[in-house]
């Protein structure tokens, strides 16, 4: 039997699922303008124990939330057509593959299959693209807002939540004077994460296997998006000190974040499927967050339910020659 989180004295423990009761709301709102159910589809073609649950999760939240799910199992031979039959389904609102199945480039391949429009992980080009250029909209009138991918804004949501953003400050500024190190550098999750949250205006430290990288928007906020940087030389013995956030998604139940490094009060939020920080965690930390998945998934109905809004927008938009001159993106500061 689980034990719940407990608080101690120096550490308040946030779970997932009261992060995500908060988004919930807001999707039921988004439900409410459209009038009914969007059909997500998940394809499964691998034997990932990880993916299976991420699957069974997303199929239970959709079912209790408005959504329908269907989930296909096929072989991987057999995806690739079976996501273009997707995408020519007028009935399927959204399109999810649960990763890895190749677990090499045929994966990326894969992902730039699934159609823009039905793309609500973000790991398409334009999404992607978007996303490291700073690009908040899709349209010239920025009604049309760009998807980001799941867990990288499942972690954005949560830093929300635990009033990490100053809401005082503008758009684009609200992580200004915060030092975050991410600790994985995949490029899921660990480099989009650290990406949107330097184009927030915090400095952030990705640190990887073999190296750092400093991201930032430059001295005093001063470019629109973010750059990297070798830091050479540097470990978590230069980063950890520094960081009053620390977010680690090593995979693999043995690697632990060396709490000696930790700042004092440090805020620590885990996106592994395994536990990255030791129970100890509790006696430096202000905050901890040990899991992640609940908001991911609901991020995901998110971004589902922001498909279907663009689309709608796309079927309603004016003619061209009454649309308004202008850019077709416009950089924007802010995360979705």
């Amino acid at each position: 039997m689980s034990v719940a989180p407990v608080d101690t004295p120096h550490c308040k423990v946030v779970l997932a699922g009261t992060i995500a009761k908060n988004l919930l709301a807001e999707v039921a709102e988004g439900l409410k303008q459209i009038n009914r159910k969007p059909l997500l589809v998940g394809f499964l073609s691998s034997a990932d124990p990880a993916a299976r649950v991420y699957a069974e999760w997303t199929g239970k939240t959709c079912h209790e939330n408005g959504f329908e799910f269907q989930l296909h199992e096929v072989d991987r031979e057999e995806l690739e057509d079976a996501i273009i039959a997707a995408n020519n389904d007028n009935a399927v609102d959204g399109i999810i593959v649960y990763y890895p199945i190749f677990g090499n480039r045929q994966d990326q391949y894969l992902q730039q299959i699934v159609d823009v429009s039905k793309d609500v992980e973000g790991l398409s080009h334009r999404y992607i693209f978007n996303m490291y250029q700073n690009i908040r909209f899709l349209d010239p009138q920025n009604q049309k807002k760009s998807i980001l991918p799941c867990t990288p804004l499942a972690v954005i949501k949560i830093l929300e939540h635990l009033h990490i953003y100053n809401t005082i400050l503008p758009y684009g500024n609200r992580l200004h004077g915060h030092t975050i190190t991410v600790i994985n550098r995949s490029e899921v999750v660990g480099r989009p994460l650290a990406a949107l949250l330097a184009n927030d205006g915090a400095c952030v430290y990705s640190a990887d296997i073999d190296d750092v990288q400093q991201f930032t928007r430059g001295q005093g906020l001063r470019k629109k998006r973010h750059e990297a940087v070798e830091k050479p030389g540097w470990t978590l013995e230069n980063c950890l000190p520094l960081s009053d956030v620390v977010i680690s998604g090593v995979p693999g139940d043995k690697y632990k974040v060396p709490l000696h490094l930790l700042r004092e009060g440090a805020v620590c939020i885990n996106f592994s499927s395994e536990r990255n920080f030791s129970p100890e965690v509790k006696e430096k930390a202000s905050m901890y967050v040990p899991a992640i998945g609940k908001v991911t998934i609901v991020v995901l109905l998110r971004n589902l339910l922001r498909i279907v809004q663009n689309r709608s927008d796309s079927q309603a938009e004016p003619t061209k020659s009454d649309e308004p001159k202008g850019n077709v993106e416009e950089a924007a500061p802010a995360a979705s």
